[in-house]
C-alpha cells in the first residue's frame, strides 16, 4: 500500500470501515458496507502453509448449501464471486495480514506486515478459525487438492465422493461425535480413532455414537500417516498403548479435533471466551470495545457455516454504519480525497 492510498498517511483522514478477513464473514460485510457508500478497506491476507485468503472453504471442492446456487460450486469459486461483488461496489482490497491493532485510542491503527499503518474509525474482525490438523504431510496435501481429507464433515460429507464408503473421523469431543453422527447418512461405516480409551464428549454425545449400528471405534489409536496419491485409500495407525501399527482402508478422512481462532493479531484487547473466541453481545456483533465489530468463525464455535457466517457478516456491516452515524462521523476518506482533488486543480490553476 503506497502513502496515497486513504488512511495510510498523516494527513490523510481515517478509513470509515476497516475489515480484516476474506472468508463469507468478510466479504458480506464489505458489500453491505461499500453500498452504503462507506467505502470499506479489506486486508484479505496472504498466503500461508495450507491457510489461503478465502479461509476454510478454500479448502472445499464443491458447496451444494448455499442458497442460491442449484448447481455444485467450488469453496474457490464462492470465495472470488462475493470478492468480485464487494469490488465492484466500491470495497478496496490489500493483500496483506495484519500483523497489530491499536484499540487504546482513536481513530484505531491498523498495522498490516508490510504497508503503513492505517487509522480507522471502525473495524470488523472476520479473521475465521483454522482447523487443527493432525499434521502429516499427506493429510495437508489431500486437504488442499480435494483428495478425500476433510475438517467438516456437514461441509463435504454429503458429496458423491464419500458416498457409501467406510470413513475415519479423528476426535473425541463433542465436535468429533456431531461429524460421525452426520456422516452415518452417507457412509457404509463410519470409524472413530481416539487416542484415549473414553470419549472426552458428553454423555449424551458419547452414547448417541457408540450405540449407533454404522459406527465403530478404534480406542487408543492415532493416525500416523494419511495413504494414497491422487486420492485417500486408507490410513495408518499406531496404538498408543503397545506401539503396534496397523493399516486400514477408508474413503475419506475427517479430521475433528477442534479449530483455533485467528486472534493472535488482537494481542488479547478484546475479551474472548473460554475457548479463544472474540466475545460479542448476544445477538449482536459489538465486542467489548466500542467501534470494534467481529463476525463468522471468530465468533462462532458451533455453526462454523458459510451461510451463518455471512449472515453475521451483514449483522457487523450494519452495525458499523450505525455507529458511525451516531457519532455523526461522514464519509470522511471521501470527502478528503475530493478536497485533495480540488486543492491540486486550484494550483493548477494558479500556476497557468
Amino acid at each position: 500500500m503506497s502513502a496515497s492510498t486513504p488512511g495510510s498517511s498523516a494527513g490523510t483522514a481515517p478509513e470509515n470501515v476497516v475489515i480484516i478477513g476474506s472468508g463469507p464473514a468478510a466479504w458480506t460485510a464489505a458489500i453491505y458496507a461499500a453500498r452504503a457508500n462507506l467505502r470499506p478497506l479489506v486486508f484479505e491476507g496472504e498466503p500461508v502453509g495450507t491457510e489461503l485468503p478465502g479461509g476454510q472453504l478454500m479448502l472445499t471442492t464443491d458447496i451444494e448449501n448455499f442458497p442460491g446456487f442449484p448447481e455444485p460450486l467450488s469453496g474457490p469459486e464462492l470465495m472470488e464471486r462475493m470478492k468480485a461483488q464487494a469490488v465492484h461496489h466500491g470495497t478496496r482490497v490489500v493483500s496483506e495480514l495484519v500483523k497489530e491493532v491499536r484499540l487504546g485510542e482513536r481513530p484505531f491503527t491498523v498495522v498490516p506486515n508490510y504497508s503503513e499503518a492505517v487509522q480507522a474509525h471502525t473495524i470488523i474482525v472476520a479473521t475465521g478459525a483454522a482447523a487443527k490438523w493432525i499434521g502429516l504431510p499427506n493429510e495437508q496435501r489431500l486437504a488442499t487438492t480435494g483428495g478425500g481429507v476433510s475438517a467438516c464433515a456437514v461441509c463435504d460429507g454429503a458429496m458423491p465422493f464419500y458416498r457409501n464408503k467406510r470413513l475415519v473421523v479423528v476426535g473425541g469431543g463433542d465436535t468429533a461425535m456431531e461429524e460421525t453422527l452426520y456422516l452415518t447418512k452417507f457412509a457404509s461405516e463410519v470409524v472413530v480413532v481416539h487416542r484415549r480409551d473414553s470419549f472426552r464428549a458428553s454423555k449424551v454425545m458419547a452414547q448417541r455414537v457408540l450405540s449407533h449400528p454404522k459406527v465403530r471405534v478404534i480406542w487408543n489409536s492415532r493416525v500416523t500417516d494419511v495413504l494414497g496419491d491422487d486420492f485417500i485409500t486408507g490410513v495408518r495407525l499406531e496404538d498408543t498403548v503397545t506401539g503396534a501399527t496397523s493399516e486400514l482402508e477408508v474413503g475419506g478422512l475427517f479430521v475433528a479435533i477442534g479449530h483455533t481462532p485467528n486472534t493472535r493479531f488482537l494481542n488479547g484487547q478484546l475479551s474472548t471466551t473460554e475457548h479463544g473466541y472474540v466475545q460479542v453481545t448476544p445477538g449482536r456483533t459489538a465486542t467489548t470495545v466500542d467501534g470494534v465489530f467481529a463476525a463468522g468463525d471468530v465468533i462462532d464455535d458451533y455453526y462454523r457455516q458459510a451461510i451463518t457466517s455471512a449472515g453475521t457478516g451483514c449483522m457487523a456491516a450494519l452495525e458499523a454504519e450505525r455507529w458511525l452515524a451516531h457519532h455523526g462521523i461522514e464519509d470522511s476518506a471521501a470527502t478528503t480525497e475530493a478536497t485533495n482533488t480540488e486543492a491540486a486543480s486550484a494550483v493548477a490553476v494558479s500556476t497557468t
